[in-house]
């Protein structure tokens, strides 16, 4: 602890409990419980996603869900009307320019009723559902990504879902009808040397002798929102006390309590009217009445938030597939060279075809996605968790596509376009605002840990004791019988299935030979990932790269479904329409087994014992000669990781209510 934290320990009366929770260390053992610890299991509900993993594809389980009441959706469309005639008036550019946007823009989306579109009607809410929920996201980010990331920050996982999902009926009474009107929350979990290992959270909240409050002290970096939030949530650690474990737990806390202070308005590379900023608190004082849920419970709110809340990333990746599709077909149609349109040259009609089926195949995703979590009635971990990391990935895919569409003018910016008088596309910031969303609500590589520890959980209980490093042998061997009876079961059901019936899915017409594949595929897949577990055992979890093709593979094929089901739907409904679907779901389907296939041979032909060794061999400095004949000008500007945002003296308060 430095000399500041010290003092401030001591002038605010730290005891032995909190300084210790502050100073622990925290072994890869420690993470790996509390990670385990949180984790949420839904054992009554199926899900389709995870049978994928298990070799149990049934396409059932996705059938389209009963239609929403006609009230309802009427009520949605309308909203959604008035969303789009308000967002023509805004300026996206203005946004860009400045960095900012515009109070009067709040102002208006408030009035609109956009910060209440989750929140139910008896609330003061719209109550709308999750699927025109995402939709009204992608009208907002096609003006500018920024809007979408701030009413996502506000609804997906700031202050509503968790006091929706978790909070009393008086903490609902207190705070839903506040949000609804406009009064923008903010998530507070990251730290400046805690990303996704809460175990090592340094934020503490201290409860008081008679249990009446808590003193909250912290530091919390990229608080989305929180620069102009009025309330917030905030995930502290609550030492052991009067008997109770303590443990992460949530809090509701005004912005404008004493001893909160925004001491950086963080900047970007992309969603440059973002309001994120680093957060002290400070002995903040919160009613223990504001406590959400129980003490402890902290994490799983938090994950329990974003098993919903993720599904806005592939909403707003679809807005921006979308636009580029439309930037793509139009300059590919009207730029010639060498005597024809550029799209009718096979090098750049592979991009349009790639950007095309992809496009419906994200719709595919969100929309599938969102109807399941809406429903209820199904396990959604997996699925909400994989449309985040493929949307993310596949749209950002795109927009690199269109830069190299659109060539120079994809390097330009929309401002310099316009100084000279060409039409001002925004294709290079497309590119940066798409980036970040391969980070948001989780980067890919922890989507990739996540998603591959639900999809081995049914091995990981099977194996029992095998699958832990220190386990004694006579527990190794007793595992080893329970492991055989469960496999011996098993396995056989991965020998043949519904897809190697030539007449089965028959009523998807062309698109049953692609079902047939996921359904092959979905069984080749579970043999894998068997191979896996029997190769190295405990050792599976750090075999990262092997367990993300796993999840990648899963993760095509739940894209495949999806898309076979909605050119399906649309058929259904409209028969002509249906046509130009069911070509945009057979190339997208085509297109996803070459990767399928080589992500299949990349599990056992890659580099990854060479690429094992040479890392370790960076990480010791071997090869720092390598790095001469550049130069470093970050050098000397501070250290790698900061734990305190300042020294301890505190700094201008930047924080601001847009009301």
């Amino acid at each position: 602890m430095s000399s500041t934290n010290l003092q401030d320990a001591q002038n605010t009366g730290e005891d032995d409990s909190v300084r210790r929770l502050r100073e622990r260390s925290v072994s890869e053992k420690d993470a790996r419980d509390v990670a385990e610890a949180s984790r949420i299991t839904d054992e009554a509900r199926p899900s389709f996603a995870k049978g994928i993993y298990m070799g149990d594809f049934d396409l059932s389980l996705i059938r389209p869900h009963p239609p929403l009441p006609p009230a309802e959706v009427e009520r949605a469309e309308k909203f959604l009307q008035d969303l789009t005639a308000y967002c023509t008036t805004m300026d996206g550019q203005l946004i860009e320019q400045t960095g900012v946007i515009p109070d009067d823009y709040l102002a208006g989306l408030a009035e609109l009723g956009v910060f209440g579109i989750k929140i139910p009607q008896k609330y003061g809410g719209l109550g709308l559902s999750l699927l025109h929920y995402g939709r009204a996201l992608m009208i907002l980010g096609s003006v500018h990504p920024s809007l979408g990331a701030l009413v996502s920050a506000d609804l997906s996982i700031g202050v509503p879902e968790p006091v929706k999902v978790f909070g009393t009926e008086e903490q609902r009474r207190e705070y839903l009808p506040r949000c609804a009107a406009g009064a923008i929350t903010a998530f507070l979990l990251t730290e400046p040397d805690v990303g996704s290992d809460p175990a090592r959270m340094r934020t503490t909240a201290v409860p008081s002798e008679d249990g009446s409050e808590y003193v909250l002290d912290g530091v919390k970096l990229w608080t989305t929102n929180g620069v102009i939030a009025e309330l917030v949530v905030v995930m502290a650690a609550v030492p052991p006390h009067d008997g109770q474990k303590g443990g992460i737990s949530a809090f509701i806390v005004e912005m404008d309590a004493p001893g909160i202070t925004v001491e950086n308005r963080n900047n970007f590379m992309g969603l440059r009217g973002i309001e994120n900023g680093v957060t002290r608190l400070r002995g903040v004082r919160v009613p223990a009445a504001n406590r959400v849920g129980r003490e402890g419970q902290g994490l799983k709110i938090a994950l329990t938030t974003l098993n919903t809340g993720r599904l806005s990333i592939p909403a707003m990746c679809t807005a921006g597939a979308k636009w580029s599709l439309k930037i793509a077909r139009g300059w590919s149609g009207a730029r010639e060279q060498w005597g024809r349109p550029i799209g009718r040259h096979e090098a750049v009609g592979k991009k349009l075809a790639f950007i095309a089926a992809t496009t419906f195949a994200l719709e595919a995703v969100f929309e599938l996605s969102a109807e399941m979590a809406d429903a209820g009635t199904k396990d959604i971990r997996i699925e909400a968790a994989l449309a985040k990391l493929w949307a993310s990935e596949m749209a950002y895919n795109i927009a690199d596509e269109l830069v190299q569409v659109r060539g120079g003018r994809g390097f330009e910016t929309a401002a310099s376009l316009a100084a000279r008088g060409e039409r001002a596309v925004a294709a290079e910031q497309q590119l940066r605002d798409q980036r970040i969303n391969r980070v948001f609500e989780g980067s890919t590589e922890i989507m990739h840990l996540l998603i591959a520890r639900e999809a081995v959980d049914a091995h990981l209980k099977a194996a029992g004791d095998l699958a832990v490093a220190d386990a004694s042998l006579t527990s190794k061997v007793k595992a080893g019988a329970k492991a055989s009876g469960f496999y011996g079961k098993w396995l056989p059901t991965l020998a043949v299935g519904h897809g190697n019936v030539p007449t089965s899915y028959a009523d998807f017409g062309p698109l049953a030979k692609h079902l047939r594949f996921a359904e092959r595929a979905s069984r080749r897949l579970a043999r894998s990932t068997f191979y896996g577990m029997a190769r190295w055992q405990a050792g599976l979890e750090h075999h990262q790269a092997f367990l993300g093709r796993i999840v990648d593979i899963g993760a095509e094929l739940f894209a495949m479904s999806a898309s076979c089901m909605k050119a399906e739907t649309i058929r259904q409904n409209d028969p002509a329409e249906g046509a130009s679907a069911y070509e945009l779901a057979d190339t997208f389907c085509a297109q996803s087994r070459v990767r399928v296939d080589a992500l299949f041979t990349e599990l056992w032909n890659n580099s990854d014992p060479e690429d094992h060794r040479l890392s370790k061999k960076v990480l010791d400095g071997n090869y720092t000669w390598l790095e001469e004949g550049v130069l470093d000008q970050s050098e000397g500007t501070g250290p790698w990781i900061s734990t305190t945002a300042t020294d301890g003296t505190p700094k201008e308060n930047l924080h601001r209510n847009y009301r």
